[in-house]
């Protein structure tokens, strides 16, 4: 193969300088059959802009006929969303005004509804109770007590606040 083999399609030679995945995943988005993954890109940052309190209420939304369907994760969520639509499509139309690539995402009206099908990620964290923080007590004091249950008690604080140093 020659020096020129890069000009050939990616068929019949390698070309030697690949694409990065950013490349060519905003190449796809630009295919007409992968039109969604521009709009779902657009959805998500829209729900970036509606702070940390709607993001985490919000599972999903979607626009159909100029109506933004916006999935609540709990229907405690719909209540206090339903309060706030005017303020849900002035954002949407502000931020299609800003951003060229969601110039798309245009909505006369707002209908927000509980999904059932968004499975809330579950917490299979264990909480211990182990100190994050450092441990400023040296565990040197004086116990002036007589009584042994209560002396051994302290001690075992002591050898505790010693051991988390």
């Amino acid at each position: 193969m020659t020096a020129s083999c890069q000009y050939y399609t990616a068929k019949r030679c390698y070309n030697h300088a690949m694409k990065s995945a950013y490349t060519i995943l905003s190449h796809l988005q630009g295919q007409p059959q992968f039109r969604y993954l521009k709009r779902h890109e657009c959805y998500q940052k829209y729900i970036r802009l509606l702070g940390e309190k709607y993001q985490k209420a919000i599972a999903f939304v979607y626009i159909k006929q100029n109506t933004l369907f916006v999935a609540v994760t709990h229907p405690g969520f719909k209540m206090e969303l339903n309060y706030n639509k005017e303020v849900l499509k002035d954002i949407l139309s502000r931020f299609a005004l800003s951003e060229k690539n969601c110039s798309m995402l245009q909505a006369d009206k707002v209908v927000i509804f509980h999904s059932k099908y968004h499975k809330v990620p579950a917490h299979t964290e264990e909480s211990s109770t182990v100190p994050h923080y450092y441990e400023l007590a040296e565990g040197e004091f004086e116990v002036c007590t007589e009584n042994a249950k209560l002396q051994e008690k302290f001690e075992a604080i002591k050898k505790n606040i010693k051991k988390n140093r």
